[in-house]
């Protein structure tokens, strides 16, 4: 590490008060020698450096003290214990929006927020068309924000705090703002932050986000900092923290504070899943959506193995069947489904037609049901991903969807140990290395 990083932490610990009712904080205020309240410990000895230029991410379970910490890195919270150094102009995006005034324009709110982040008034007017246009919001810019769209204000809000050009740059799950373009639009952004050399600490729960942005990770647990290492190590180990239900909670915490940051580039043993292939009933889509019903309904889509039974976490190098079903209650000619897979971050990744002529099948009648099987070799790297599943016809001389569901079943691949491969896709590249 530089004997001058960006960040510098030293046993930063956080305790709040929890009172079970209002009079007893009163009490407490009167009674100094008695406690009325339970102290919760959110954060508990943390340590860490983050170089200049860096980007660390910050991944862990709901509760896990991950947010506490930025909030303290950032200024807006005090630790009980501990002390953080900070060096540079710095730029939080935590609760985007949180400093917006609804009674305010867009325009006023651009330069109230922006001075609030150390922006001079000739700095904002130069960089005021810039961060109109990003947030995709000219037509408004001078309507008060209570009328805007969610994904409006939270736009405008994402926009003036990328554009204070930072030395620091905090950010706390705000790349999941906006729609699928938007965000893209973010990252690619927050890659121009990194390209000028600008230190990033990232909180995200999306795995591949997390490898892809990330130079070093930081997994969090119980309030401490319990592995720093390569994000594919970090988040190996947080898979485990989620997945390995059959591992006592404490030992498995004792066994990833145990791992050497040297592990992960240990080439000495092959890459080991650590989780096997199964299905689990609590990863369940959240972000599905599925298209109006033009007379076909599509039924139960789900993930098996070549013998049939379900799964949702998948094994890398394996086969599996994506099916679904389609009840048609109108006639429908030349039919036709399809597949698409897709990131966490809403990268299209790519998908299949059913096999067979591009006209499908001819004809459908009323109360028939089809069966769309599509089997592929699982190829991707570990991560979440999700299926969409799509049922087409011709109706008066154009193809349109007759049922479509986006995001239909998300499923995971399964972390490994000891993986060399960064990305999302895994090309079984053949190489070698020979000496002239």
């Amino acid at each position: 590490m530089s004997s001058d990083p960006a960040i510098r932490a030293v046993g930063l610990t956080k305790s709040f008060q929890v009172y079970a009712r209002p009079e007893d904080r009163l009490k407490q205020s009167i009674w100094r020698r008695r406690r009325f309240y339970k102290e919760f410990v959110a954060l508990s000895d943390v340590s860490f450096e983050v170089a200049r230029g860096e980007t660390v991410g910050i991944v862990g379970r709901n509760g896990s003290g991950k947010s506490t910490l930025l909030q303290i890195v950032a200024g807006t919270l005090t630790p009980t214990h501990g002390t953080v150094e900070v060096n540079g102009r710095v730029a939080a995006l935590l609760e985007l929006g949180a400093g917006f005034n609804p009674e305010f324009t867009g325009r006023e709110n651009v330069f109230l927020n922006a001075s609030v982040l150390g922006l001079g008034q000739a700095e904002i007017e130069r960089r005021f068309d810039d961060i109109v246009a990003f947030a995709e919001i000219a037509p408004f810019i001078d309507q008060p924000v209570k009328t805007y769209s969610s994904g409006m204000y939270v736009r405008l809000a994402f926009a003036v705090a990328i554009s204070v050009d930072p030395d620091v740059l905090i950010v706390d799950e705000a790349l999941a703002v906006g729609d699928e373009a938007f965000q893209r639009k973010c990252f690619a952004r927050i890659r121009q932050v990194q390209e000028r050399g600008s230190t990033i600490l990232f909180v995200s729960h999306a795995a591949n986000a997390v490898i892809e942005l990330c130079d070093r990770a930081i997994l969090m647990e119980r309030g401490a900092a319990v592995l720093i290492d390569t994000p594919k190590a970090v988040i190996a180990a947080y898979h485990r923290l989620l997945y390995d239900k059959a591992a006592d909670p404490a030992r498995l915490i004792a066994d990833i504070r145990a791992r050497q940051p040297s592990d992960s580039a240990d080439t000495s043993t092959a890459a080991q899943p650590v989780e096997g292939e199964r299905f689990d009933p609590d990863m369940v889509s959240k972000s599905r959506m599925e298209y109006d019903r033009q007379g076909a309904e599509i039924l139960e889509p789900r993930v098996t193995t070549l013998a049939g039974e379900p799964v949702n976490v998948l094994m890398r190098g394996r086969d599996y069947v994506y099916t679904f079903r389609v009840r048609f209650d109108r006639k429908r000619e030349k039919v036709r489904c399809g597949m698409f897979i897709r990131t966490v971050i809403g990268h299209d990744l790519g998908g299949s037609g059913t096999a067979g002529p591009w006209d499908g099948l001819d004809s459908v009648e009323p109360g028939q049901v089809v069966t769309a099987r599509f089997v592929f070799t699982c190829l991707l790297l570990p991560g979440s991903y999700f299926l969409n599943a799509g049922a087409a016809a011709v109706i008066d001389g154009q193809r349109v969807f007759v049922h479509r569901i986006v995001d239909a079943v998300m499923f995971r691949v399964a972390a490994e140990t000891g993986l060399l491969i960064d990305g999302v896709v895994d090309f079984r590249i053949r190489s070698e290395l020979t000496r002239d």
